[in-house]
């Protein structure tokens, strides 16, 4: 960099201090303090009541009538049993009702338990257990996937569910309460209760893949979405009431989520989406003049991707705010598009720290937001690395190292519903007897962003151990292999993570060997992984091994299998499917299709 170019990066973060220090005036709230989700968007009604808080397909809701629908949902709830500290499973795609949803609940002071939308079956039925839900609110997209697995849950067929409608002819089952007729003459006004609601009361449940088993449920106090909305909102986006935010991450999901959460508590604009379309992208953006954007990686790589459209050009997107944007397309993505802020987050739903990139520094994650440690981490025996005293070794500035993050009175791990997997991710004498620290299971480096008020900076590198990313999604290789083994031609699958060039992330693979003389029946296979999991945790490559390796205590071996992935000069002899983009079957991998993934261009 020369002297020039020093002098300006200097005065830019310079011009960065009134914002942390107007941030910094902000009160992080104490668990007896009597703010929550509930009264920190009452407050914005009453300061922006006429403002546009949401815009969804083709209509828009102004705060005080986002505010009345809540209200009203919220007294049919209160009507209907439901009390503080109440659970109550909230399963809906992103959609007014939906928010209006969340907010109720809130007001209410019960739990709303965020139920990852595209789950069915036994993963469905675990999520809706593991938090003793007692209620159950449902769209109409989503009844006939609850209808399946009724008799496996613990609600009450009678009064236990709650039908909102959604666009088409749909009808309510029989075994729910159609709200959309109940809610008509509940009153609009704010409940008493909702100012009771204190910080250190739960707010919310996200669920989260962890390193094994089925998804955890991570308790979200009230204080997570204050912070997030006041604090990360003001660092991050630099939210004000003039902002509008475009939004197609779910909202079961804490990225999306904290992209609403910093709106609502600031009086801007979100444009909602149900999901993400890459063509449909910058013609809303221009459409709706949204000039903040909540995103994960792999929606910009998909945006990078794609051809140079009219839309995308003079565009009003300034300010983005998320997580897994990777630095190979950092700098394309902000230069084509005339981004000028994108702030980096990075933090797990149940973790006990955050990195906030609120200096604006390319490809970093920011800095952390408490005592952190990067530590040396075996990756091939999958464990940390401790000295002769017992002690965990740091890492070289620049040098990948397993994340953990103190715990302490101020930073506490609030966990999981399930105690065991808690306190597997608690590392105990990390730098002195009888310390305490939350184990992030991420590979992350500290790097050199140059001048930065003194902050370190960092950047992520990988997941440790069995969990890949894939499409923006924690996958448990655990979980997907229980599925796969119900299939009756596999009875020990091994599933892994695979990298897949110019792609975020890793793709599932699966390996198997058949019973002798057998061939894969695809038909029932691609029927069961359609079926039994959702898109992101579907293998997209499959092998059929001629024989499977096991170690000495019959756990499979994965390092191998890893390395060698798909490429048809190392599986020779090995059969080789291919799940391609677009398509619900599998297809035989043919030397044409693997170039095309090789040069990038097969559209993964």
């Amino acid at each position: 960099m020369s002297v020039v170019a020093k002098v300006r990066e200097t005065f830019r973060v310079l011009g960065e201090l009134p914002h942390i220090l107007s941030a910094m005036k902000l009160k992080v709230p104490s668990k007896e303090d009597r703010v929550s989700l509930g009264r920190m968007f009452e407050e914005t009604v009453a300061r922006y009541p006429d403002n546009t808080m949401l815009i969804f397909e083709g209509r828009e809701w102004s705060y005080s009538e986002i505010n009345a629908k809540a209200n009203r949902f919220a007294h049919l709830l209160n009507a209907r049993g439901i009390r503080r500290a109440d659970c109550v499973a909230l399963l809906m795609e992103n959609r007014v009702e939906n928010v209006m949803a969340i907010l109720a609940l809130a007001k209410l002071g019960a739990t709303a338990s965020l139920i990852n939308n595209t789950l069915s079956g036994s993963a469905l039925v675990h999520c809706m257990t593991e938090t003793r839900t007692t209620r159950c609110i449902v769209g109409a997209e989503r009844a006939d996937v609850l209808a399946d697995v009724l008799e496996d849950l613990p609600l009450s067929p009678d009064g236990g569910y709650f039908w909102i409608p959604d666009e088409g002819e749909a009808l309510c089952p029989e075994w729910a309460e159609d709200v959309s007729r109940s809610m008509v003459e509940m009153p609009t006004g704010n409940l008493a209760v909702t100012k009771e609601i204190t910080a250190g009361e739960i707010s919310s449940y996200i669920f989260t893949s962890g390193t094994t088993g089925l998804p955890k449920a991570s308790p979200q106090l009230h204080k997570n979405p204050i912070m997030a909305g006041r604090v990360m909102g003001k660092l991050g986006f630099r939210a004000e009431a003039s902002d509008r935010l475009y939004l197609c991450l779910p909202i079961y999901h804490s990225t999306g989520l904290s992209g609403f959460y910093a709106f609502i508590a600031h009086g801007g604009s979100i444009f909602m989406r149900r999901s993400f379309s890459a063509s449909n992208f910058w013609p809303e953006v221009q459409q709706y003049q949204t000039n903040c954007f909540i995103y994960v990686g792999e929606l910009c790589r998909y945006l990078t991707n794609q051809p140079v459209c009219e839309a995308e050009k003079n565009n009003p997107l300034v300010k983005m705010m998320g997580n897994g944007l990777r630095p190979d397309i950092w700098d394309d993505f902000k230069g084509r598009f005339g981004v000028e802020r994108i702030c980096e987050i990075y933090g797990a739903s149940e973790g006990n720290v955050i990195f906030l990139n609120l200096l604006n520094k390319n490809k970093t994650i920011g800095a952390a937001s408490q005592s952190i440690a990067l530590v040396q981490y075996d990756t091939q025996r999958d464990e940390i690395v401790r000295d002769s005293n017992g002690r965990c070794i740091e890492v070289p500035v620049g040098e990948p190292g397993l994340l953990l993050s103190e715990i302490t009175a101020r930073t506490e791990f609030e966990g999981y519903t399930n105690a065991e997997a808690t306190a597997k991710k608690i590392v105990e004498h990390v730098a002195k007897d009888g310390d305490r620290w939350f184990n992030t299971g991420d590979l992350v480096r500290q790097i050199d962003v140059g001048f930065a008020l003194g902050l370190k900076h960092f950047q992520f590198v990988d997941r440790t151990g069995d969990t890949f990313r894939w499409r923006a999604e924690n996958v448990s290789t655990n979980e997907v292999a229980e599925v796969m083994n119900a299939h009756p031609q596999i009875n020990l699958a091994n599933v892994y993570g695979v990298e897949v060039p110019g792609v975020e992330g890793r793709a599932g693979m699966l390996a198997f060997e058949l019973p002798e003389g057998e061939e894969l029946d695809l038909e029932s296979f691609e029927a069961m992984v359609e079926k039994a999991l959702p898109s992101y945790a579907q293998p997209v490559f499959v092998r059929v091994l001629r024989s499977v390796t096991t170690t000495a205590t019959f756990k499979l071996q994965k390092a191998d299998l890893r390395e060698q992935a798909f490429d048809p000069d190392k599986v020779a002899g090995d059969t080789i499917y291919v799940k391609k983009p677009s398509s619900s079957g599998y297809e035989l991998l043919d030397p044409d299709f693997y170039q095309q993934i090789a040069n990038q261009s097969a559209g993964y």
